[in-house]
């Protein structure tokens, strides 16, 4: 809570520069540039020295090579010899690196000196490479064979008393024939149970958007904004979490189509940009301006600026239509194509301009300023991220912006739609092939009717539920297919315990982390071959696909080799545990992973819009899955989209919220290392992002050390108070530190989405 200002010495006037704080130093360039070309030369250097695997890089992204392990930003039709950012570069070289951990460095470390290591030097110490097994005896993981830590897996499994005491985690790195695989296996051993990075970032996308427009997936492709009017960005930050996005804001920009962000932070990538990638303009002075006007909502204040602008909208339509100007709602599609809006309409004409400006932290000028620009525009793209989607009412958020568009029908019509930005690079496509917990019938018929089996139709755990049914004593094995499910949840504490309470813990991996230190009472780690890496089974080289946040699906091709010769590919290991825990299997494991075509023929008969998929992803580019809505063909149960109203609860005009971010120098829970360049930070992540108003009404100074305690026991310890360019009422701190603020209760009713990004904090002067 924000209390009255005093007079404290140490406290800032607003206008002040701020005093000298180690590691914070402003950061003047624009994104890109120079400092990226640097950063990347960095990474270089320190992952992979004078490898010559460096040349990976210029094969990310291209037709005949790989898809980058980072973003899921499409890639242009027409690709440059470099189509990779900074942080693809940083993904790449991170899993390309010399540095290896074998039996030796496991002999030299116990788990419980490891335990002691931060996050990045897990992971920094290099590439897994032979199959582990923890031996509690020594407190050392120990190496084995890949039939003994199968069997292992098996015979764990196996114990269980029924099928949903497993929760089968994936994380959105993997491929959709190796999701295919391991969905498979799970329903053939009996369960629905997928907790899936899903539910952390974008479920309430997958939720709300079905509802509204009837499919959960964006509405447009990377063409359509060539075609644009106008583009709002909305909670994201582009500049560190999907960097490439920045060349095609940049291209739109260029030809002068306004760009209006509505973000709590100001955000360097939203403001200006250089590509590294175009020798002519790094040598010259300036850079592309992006954001045409820069609108600095209060956290969770998103609902009530989109309130506004539509009814600034419907204030305008009136007018107009008053004085015999044309509609500038679009009447004839909201007639033809949609259902609800006199409810809209009504929720809008009740709402009150105080109520707008007071939640949304935004005066009214402000947000009639966008409206005007939004009703200008004949094709308008909304693309939104987790800013959105991760509060107690991101599905309510995403409905908002459905509304939005449909008020003058932009969506289904070239230039135009809904764009949510999807984080690992095929998150979107394991949900596609089946990695979700609420499976259709119709998705499940057909799957029985292709493997000859009986899949249960009973809905099974999100990543919420599943670590309740842990602590709760439910749930007693964890199969990890990718990713560093602990850290990544809310309540960390509660979530290590309820992790070494488990009789099996497996991780597939390619690296060591936190997770993996958990030790259940039979605990494995299974390493496994990464994106760039060569993937040589019966038939010769394989290679995977994915699908991007745009619903394109293409090849991804490895063409190194691999970093020890007993590593296996995430398809071959799903298979080896499925044939250990089900030894009466319908499925011919062994023939679906000598020859991937055939898990892409599998995939086929489940999933219709794959037809001809082995055919459609061998031309260069790939094939686009249909998106009903991007034809205005309505998937909901009546045939029309949605108007839906909400009321969210109002927020405290004196509370203070906090949102986790992340910095540059990482990508969701790994870490690259401890710079934040564009935020001006260096060689630390112990920083709270403050208002310098807000520093000053409680009696703090940029600089000071601070606790921040969101409710009694829940609290982030001697953090540096850092005076940021951020909304009034908003705070941010780094994710996953600041994960230990959130219980595992505080999230998103209708899609289990935990609450990262509005977490009701105090901040008082540390001790």
């Amino acid at each position: 809570m924000l209390k009255e200002k005093a007079n404290h010495p140490d406290a800032i006037p607003a206008g002040e520069t701020p005093t000298p704080v180690e590691g914070v130093h402003p950061y003047a360039g624009p994104a890109g540039g120079w400092g990226a070309l640097r950063a990347v030369a960095r990474t270089i250097r320190d992952q992979m020295g004078a490898s010559t695997d460096t040349r990976a890089l210029l094969q990310m992204n291209q037709p005949e090579g790989f898809d980058c392990p980072g973003c899921a930003w499409p890639d242009p039709k027409h690709t440059s010899s470099f189509e990779f950012c900074e942080n693809g570069a940083k993904a790449v070289t991170w899993e390309a690196t010399v540095k290896r951990v074998d039996p030796d460095f496991f002999a030299q470390h116990s788990v419980s000196e490891l335990w002691e290591w931060n996050d990045h030097a897990l992971e920094d110490a290099g590439r897994l490479t032979h199959p582990l097994r923890y031996d509690a005896a020594t407190d050392h993981f120990v190496p084995a064979s890949w039939e003994d830590v199968f069997s292992r897996a098996g015979t764990a499994l196996q114990a269980l008393e029924h099928a949903d005491q497993a929760e089968f985690y994936c994380s959105g790195r993997a491929s959709n024939e190796a999701a295919f695989l391991y969905q498979l296996f799970a329903r053939e051993f009996g369960t629905n149970n997928f907790p899936d990075c899903s539910n952390m970032c974008h479920e309430a996308t997958s939720v709300g958007l079905p509802k509204s427009i009837g499919v959960g997936k964006g509405t447009v492709t990377l063409e359509d904004f060539d075609h644009a009017d106008a583009i709002f960005c909305i909670g994201h930050n582009p500049g560190t979490n999907h960097p490439r996005m920045l060349s095609t804001l940049a291209a739109a920009s260029k030809r002068g189509v306004p760009i209006i962000v509505a973000n709590p932070m100001r955000e360097r990538g939203l403001e200006r940009f250089k590509s590294p990638q175009h020798p002519s303009e790094m040598l010259l002075p300036g850079a592309t301006q992006l954001a045409s006007a820069y609108h600095q909502v209060k956290i969770g204040g998103d609902y009530a600026m989109l309130s506004g602008m539509m009814k600034a909208l419907l204030e305008m339509h009136d007018a107009s239509m008053a004085s015999g100007g044309p509609a500038v709602l679009d009447l004839p599609f909201i007639a033809d194509h949609c259902t609800g809006f006199e409810k809209l309409e009504a929720y809008l004409r009740a709402a009150s301009w105080d109520w707008i400006e007071r939640q949304s932290g935004l005066v009214r000028a402000a947000i009639e300023s966008m409206a005007q620009i939004y009703a200008k525009a004949e094709r308008v793209i909304i693309c939104y991220g987790m800013g959105i989607t991760q509060h107690k009412h991101g599905t309510e958020n995403v409905q908002q912006i459905a509304n939005l568009l449909l008020l003058r029908g932009n969506i289904g019509k070239r230039g135009a739609g809904i764009c949510p930005l999807r984080g690992h690079s095929n998150v979107q496509g394991d949900r596609t092939v089946g990695i979700t917990e609420l499976p259709s019938d119709a998705m499940l018929d057909r799957l029985d009717a292709a493997f000859a089996i009986q899949s249960p139709r009973k809905h099974g755990h999100n990543a919420v539920q599943a670590l309740a049914a842990m602590q709760r004593g439910e749930a007693h094995a964890l199969i990890s297919l990718g990713g560093n499910l602990a850290v990544a949840m809310p309540d960390p504490d509660a979530c290590f315990a309820a992790i070494r309470k488990l009789d099996l813990s497996v991780n597939i991996v390619t690296k060591l982390n936190r997770t993996c230190l958990l030790t259940a009472k039979e605990t494995l780690i299974l390493p496994c071959l990464g994106r760039t890496e060569q993937d040589m089974q019966a038939a010769g080289p394989q290679w995977v696909t994915v699908e991007d946040s745009m619903s394109m699906v293409h090849a991804s091709r490895g063409r190194l080799k691999p970093p020890a010769p007993d590593l296996k590919s995430e398809p071959c290991i799903v298979a080896g545990l499925a044939k250990a825990t089900l030894p009466a299997t319908r499925s011919d494991w062994d023939m679906l992973t000598g020859n991937y075509d055939r898990i892409r023929d599998k995939i086929e008969a489940v999933f219709p819009d794959f037809r001809d998929f082995n055919q459609r992803v061998r031309t260069p580019g790939g094939f686009r899955l249909t998106i009903a809505a991007s034809e205005r063909r309505w998937n909901t149960p009546d045939g029309k989209a949605h108007f839906i109203v909400h009321d969210v609860p109002s927020r405290d005009a004196d509370s203070l919220l906090l949102t986790t971010i992340r910095s540059h120098d990482q990508y969701n829970t790994t870490i690259y290392g401890f710079n934040d360049r564009y935020r001006g930070i260096s060689g630390r992540r112990d920083v709270i992002f403050c208002n310098q108003d807000d520093l000053a009404m409680l009696d703090l100074a940029h600089g000071d050390l601070v606790d921040v305690e969101s409710e009694p026991g829940r609290v982030m310890q001697a953090v540096t108070a850092i005076a940021h360019p951020i909304a009034r009422g908003s705070t941010a701190a780094y994710y996953p530190e600041a994960n230990c603020l959130i219980p595992l209760d505080d999230y998103d009713a209708q899609s289990g989405t935990p609450a990262y990004k509005s977490i009701p904090v105090t901040i008082r002067r540390s001790a």
